[in-house]
């Protein structure tokens, strides 16, 4: 199983440029989508640590963000440590194929993206406008660095996939944690469904992806 998230890990830096075409697509359709996968996916285990991998991401900064509409400091604090735990994961895992820079350029780009969701949370729950707008802002610069950074680490990345895919992730954050502050349970559920559709289509891609560029490895 440590090969299994390594390997999902990696993926990160090898696979984006396929699943960007498809990924609006996918979300979109995305029943569909996955009775087909359901019906073809090539490396099962492999397909099954990535999705847990990326929802980590989403529950933990969807749990920080219930726990600051709610006022609950103690509850804040697990899902920001719970949040960090998982972006090393992901760092740990990019520095065991491409070594301990790597790794480390991984995690802060993702510290990156997660100081710009927690200042976008922070700025929501104190109606705070232009601090909302400097983390939607820093937010767009990072997809950027994430884009650049994983294009330039493999050839068959496109950095305008990348970010697309990103953008889109951020949109979901955004849309979420306004419906959260709100008091929007409705809007939220249907946000909450969309945005753990983005996140299988982009696990499944990359997975797909990596069980073709390391056959060996995906299982």
């Amino acid at each position: 199983m440590k090969m299994l998230t390594l390997a999902c890990a990696v993926a990160l830096g090898l696979s984006l440029s396929a699943a960007a075409p498809l990924a609006q697509a996918q979300d979109t359709h995305s029943t569909t989508a996955a009775a087909s996968a359901a019906a073809t996916v090539a490396a099962p285990k492999l397909h099954a640590a990535m999705r847990a991998l990326w929802r980590g991401h989403i529950d933990n900064t969807r749990a920080y963000a219930l726990a600051v509409k709610a006022g609950d400091k103690a509850a804040e604090a697990k899902a920001a440590d719970a949040t960090v735990a998982n972006a090393k994961e992901i760092a740990n895992a990019v520095a065991g194929f491409y070594g301990e820079a790597a790794g480390k350029g991984m995690l802060e780009l993702l510290a990156g993206h997660w100081s710009g969701v927690k200042a976008m949370t922070d700025a929501a729950k104190a109606g705070a406008t232009a601090a909302h707008d400097k983390a939607m802002q820093d937010l767009t610069a990072n997809a950027d660095a994430i884009a650049k950074f994983l294009a330039g680490a493999n050839p068959n990345l496109t950095e305008e996939g990348v970010r697309g895919l990103m953008i889109m992730h951020i949109g979901d954050h955004e849309a979420q944690i306004s419906q959260i502050m709100k008091g929007d349970a409705k809007g939220e559920a249907t946000t909450w469904t969309h945005m753990q559709a983005h996140m299988n289509t982009l696990a499944d891609a990359l997975s797909d992806a990596i069980a073709k560029q390391f056959p060996a490895k995906a299982e």
